[in-house]
């Protein structure tokens, strides 16, 4: 089963051999609520997992929480990656703690894996967070699996390395099914990697479900009364393109002088520890040469889910200002999406497919005067900015997290059956060639007291 844009730009659809779905028939009749007889009950999930700081971190707690809410039965438990020297006080679903660079590590959670009630594991997968180089480690740890495996790509490359088209062709070979959040990741897949469309599942980048009311409610909880809010959230570096947006302000201020720009979220751990905070010292010094700093909001913390879903709902406008084209998906981005955000973004991959039909404002790739006059346009034009904002709150519907666990059991399920059949065919076949090679075999034999037949020459 595939996820596909539909015509409609309100929701996306699932498509199944060739017939489209409507999203509550995308699980098998089997997996649907009140059926649970073909759900795998004890589910691992390996990847980074909150407090670690990070977004496939939020991911996995997210999908996990999902998973576990909507369906009851299932045992969910995580293999959590630890990059170096660090420690975090995981809640009691993480299980086992894989260490990033210990070779031995990755074969010690596949044993422990086997050896557990597991019937199904759902890998994340990222070059950065695994081992070895292109993050090939992984790798030790898929070969020895014993249960069928359902891999959530986070990174779908055009060009990628020798090592990392390695270690992705050897990934996919070794998952049952591949899950990716965009139709360009899908086409990747298939172009760069030869992996066939039947294997891939494209499921949205789950979201939370939250009302759709108006900012005002939540700017007295982010200390922005009165304030018209631009908002960026996520762990800082050099490669967000936030300087873009503080380029803008000041055209941006002049002509609406309650506009602050509100930047949420902590460095990047490895970014830290290379360089401390020098990225955000430099946006400082930035806003403060241009006369913005008053404008200018940092955040230098890593938010909660419930202290994110705050910022976000107070926003009036969201900002991903990202430099390079080559990303395949955005959490933050969908998550604006989903709390009905008036949107500006540069045209990366994920932003190019997510905000079509209206749903937010593309701008050219380091431009802050089209930054400005894209924010002036929306301010000027509250009409405009809310039904943008109801335009993309509407086709988000469909990717709230209780029906993206939805499609995730339903790949769970598929790659469990598969398995299984693949299994009963294989055993079948061994019979098979195996009672034919006896039949040969007594055919061939000569039975006792037969005479060979002479053949009289010519």
């Amino acid at each position: 089963m595939a996820f596909q844009e539909s015509t409609s730009p309100s929701r996306p659809l699932a498509r199944l051999g060739g017939r489209t779905l409507m999203p509550e028939e995308t699980l098998p009749s089997s997996s649907r609520p009140g059926s649970t007889a073909a759900l795998p009950c004890g589910i691992a999930v390996i990847g980074n997992h909150l407090p670690r700081q990070c977004g496939i971190a939020t991911f996995t707690t997210d999908l996990c929480d999902a998973i576990s809410e909507k369906y009851e039965r299932a045992q969910i438990l995580v293999v959590a990656v630890n990059d170096p020297e660090s420690h975090y006080e995981y809640p009691s679903r993480v299980r086992f703690e894989l260490a990033e660079g210990d070779s031995s590590s990755y074969d010690d959670a596949a044993d422990f894996l086997n050896s557990s009630n597991i019937a199904m594991v759902s890998l994340q997968h990222e070059y950065g967070i695994y081992g070895g180089p292109a993050g090939s480690l992984i790798l030790r740890l898929m070969r020895r699996l014993k249960m069928p495996v359902v891999t959530t790509l986070h990174t779908a490359l055009r060009a990628p390395s020798a090592n990392q088209r390695t270690v992705m062709e050897e990934v996919a070979a070794l998952s049952d099914r591949l899950v990716v959040m965009s139709k360009h990741s899908l086409k990747i897949m298939q172009e760069v990697f030869h992996v066939p469309e039947e294997k891939i599942d494209l499921i949205p980048h789950g979201v939370p479900d939250l009302p759709f009311r108006d900012t005002e409610l939540y700017k007295d909880l982010t200390g922005t009364k009165g304030k018209v809010v631009l908002l960026t959230l996520g762990l800082l570096s050099p490669n967000k393109g936030i300087e873009r947006v503080i380029e803008a302000l000041p055209r941006i201020v002049a002509d609406h002088s309650e506009v602050v720009y509100i930047i949420v979220g902590a460095t990047h751990p490895h970014i830290r520890q290379r360089e401390g905070d020098k990225y955000r010292i430099q946006l400082q010094s930035l806003a403060k040469t241009l006369g913005v700093e008053r404008n200018v909001i940092f955040h230098n913390r890593f938010v909660s889910p419930e202290e994110m879903a705050r910022f976000v709902r107070s926003a009036d406008i969201y900002i991903t200002p990202y430099p390079y084209e080559a990303q395949a998906v955005s959490g933050t981005l969908a998550y604006a999406l989903g709390a009905g955000k008036a949107i500006i973004s540069t045209p990366y991959w994920y932003a190019a497919e997510l905000l079509t039909g209206g749903r937010g404002v593309l701008v050219p790739f380091e431009d802050s005067d089209a930054i400005a006059t894209a924010a002036i346009k929306l301010l000027d034009n509250e009409v405009a900015r809310k039904a943008m904002s109801r335009r993309a709150y509407l086709y988000a519907r469909e990717m709230v997290w209780n029906k993206a666990a939805e499609s995730y059991m339903s790949t769970f399920v598929r790659a469990r059956s598969d398995r299984i059949a693949s299994t009963a065919y294989s055993v079948l076949e061994s019979e098979y060639l195996k009672s034919t090679e006896q039949i040969v075999t007594r055919r061939a034999s000569p039975v006792p007291g037969d005479k060979p037949t002479r053949v009289s020459a010519a």
